[in-house]
């Protein structure tokens, strides 16, 4: 068995902004429907529903991205907390 001690926090803040930010990716394809969908408005009401989908297609994988890296520094920064105390996650490896 092996434990884990502790993690880098900036480290595991990376891996999970990239990994969120590739979430994140999967979404645009429903953001991006909305305009699509914004034809059955009416003209005044079209313009913005149509920005706001384009908008939020570009923007959430970034906030997901930022989301995931504050996530992963405060996870594990409570982690190296806890593990301290407690001896950290055991591992069995081959």
């Amino acid at each position: 068995m092996r434990k884990i001690k502790r993690f880098g926090p900036l480290q595991l803040g990376k891996m999970l902004a990239v990994l969120y930010g590739a979430m994140g990716l999967l979404v645009i394809p429903f953001f991006l429907a909305i305009p699509l969908l914004a034809g059955h408005l009416p003209q005044e009401q079209r313009v913005g529903v149509m920005a706001l989908g384009a908008g939020f297609a570009f923007f959430v994988p970034i906030i997901y991205a930022v989301m995931g890296f504050v996530i992963g520094v405060i996870g594990a920064w409570v982690y190296n907390l806890v593990a301290r105390w407690i001896g950290g996650i055991e591992v069995e490896v081959e």
